[in-house]
C-alpha cells in the first residue's frame, strides 16, 4: 500500500505519489485508462489538475472516473486563478475557474482547491473570503496554496484562525534535490532551507511539483550537453552536479537509479511530503513507485544535499 499523507478535509488521505494530468487527453483514452488504472493499482489515489492545463486533460479525468465509477475513491486537486498575462486573483476568477474545471471533470467538487499562483498585492482577507465561499457551496473540501511563500501562507492562516475561516491545509511549491538557479516559470516558488524548517515545525503537508527536477537525475544531462536552454538556465551549477554524483553513489548502494534516489530524497523529509509525478507510460510510473519505496536516513539526506561531507558505511 502506498503511503498516504493526512490533509485536513481529505478523509481518504493523499497518496505519496500524486499523478499529474498534463499528459492526459480526451482523444487518447486508451492511454489514459492504461496509465490511471496502473496508478490506482500501485496504490495511488490522487490526481493533480489545473484549469490552465486545458479542457482535454480535465475531460479525460472525468471520462475515466465515470467509466470506473470511482469518484469517491479518488482525491482530485484542482488549481485556479493562474495569472496568464495579468493577475487574476479575484473572486470571480477563483469561482469561474473552479466551476469550469468541475464541469470538465464531470464532478460537483474537488477535494483540494489550490490557487495556482499568488499575487502579494491582494489582501489575504479578500482571497480567503472567496475561497471559503467555495467551501460553503460544497465545491471543494480543502484548500491549498500553490507557489505561495511561507510568509504569505502564515499570514493567510493567521487571518483564517482569527476570523473563524478555513485556511490552507497544504502547500505546493517546488521541492527537489537539485536546487534551481532561478524560477523555472514566472511566479514559481522553490522551498528554501528556512521554508523546510517551518514545515518541519508546523508539519503542514507539502505536495511538491517538479520533484525530480525535470529529469536532471536521469542521465540525460551533463555539463557538456547544453542544448536544453531551460535546463541549463535552471539547474546547471557545480553544486547540482555534485548532488548528481552523490545520487549515483547511493543508487549503487540500494540497487536503484539516481532518479529514484532523487525522488526518495524528496519523500523522506522530516515533514509530510507527496510528490507530483508526470509519467507518460506505465513503465515510467513503475520507476517512480520504486523510488517511493526507498527509505533514506537523516545522514544520507544531509549528504545528498551537501550538508555533510561524509557518508557512513552503515547510514
Amino acid at each position: 500500500m502506498m503511503k498516504r499523507l493526512t490533509v485536513e478535509g481529505v478523509p481518504q488521505g493523499v497518496s505519496q505519489l500524486v499523478q499529474g494530468s498534463m499528459m492526459l487527453h480526451k482523444d487518447r483514452m486508451d492511454d489514459v485508462r492504461e496509465l490511471l488504472d496502473a496508478y490506482v493499482q500501485a496504490g495511488g489515489n490522487t490526481i493533480d489538475s489545473g484549469h490552465i492545463y486545458g479542457a482535454a486533460s480535465a475531460m479525460a479525468i472525468g471520462a475515466w472516473m465515470e467509466e470506473r465509477g470511482n469518484r469517491s475513491d479518488m482525491v482530485l486537486i484542482g488549481k485556479g486563478a493562474h495569472p496568464y498575462e495579468q493577475s487574476r486573483m479575484r473572486k470571480t476568477c477563483i469561482e469561474n475557474d473552479l466551476l469550469e474545471s468541475l464541469e470538465r471533470m464531470k464532478t460537483d467538487y474537488v477535494d483540494i482547491y489550490m490557487l495556482h499562483r499568488d499575487d502579494p498585492n491582494v489582501n489575504v482577507a479578500y482571497i480567503l473570503d472567496g475561497l471559503n465561499d467555495q467551501l460553503a457551496k460544497g465545491r471543494c473540501r480543502s484548500l491549498g496554496a500553490s507557489n505561495w511563500s511561507v510568509a504569505r501562507i502564515r499570514e493567510a492562516n493567521a487571518y483564517a484562525a482569527k476570523h473563524g475561516l478555513t485556511g490552507f491545509a497544504c502547500s505546493s511549491p517546488n521541492l527537489s534535490l537539485a536546487k534551481p538557479n532561478e524560477p523555472r516559470w514566472a511566479g514559481c516558488v522553490s522551498m528554501s532551507a528556512e521554508d523546510e524548517a517551518w514545515h518541519q515545525e508546523t508539519q503542514l503537508p507539502v505536495i511538491a511539483w517538479s520533484s525530480q527536477s525535470g529529469g536532471f537525475f536521469t542521465g540525460r544531462y551533463s555539463p557538456e550537453k547544453t542544448d536544453d536552454a531551460d535546463m541549463v538556465r535552471v539547474y546547471y551549477n557545480d553544486s547540482n552536479w555534485e548532488r548528481l554524483r552523490r545520487t549515483r553513489v547511493l543508487a549503487e548502494r540500494y540497487g536503484v537509479t539516481a532518479n529514484q534516489i532523487a525522488l526518495a530524497y524528496v519523500l523522506n523529509q522530516s515533514f509530510p511530503v507527496a510528490a507530483i509525478i508526470g509519467p507518460h507510460k506505465v513503465e515510467e510510473l513503475a520507476d517512480s513507485v520504486k523510488g517511493q519505496q526507498v527509505e533514506l536516513s537523516v545522514s544520507e539526506l544531509a549528504w545528498l544535499n551537501l550538508a555533510s561531507d561524509a557518508l557512513g558505511a552503515n547510514s
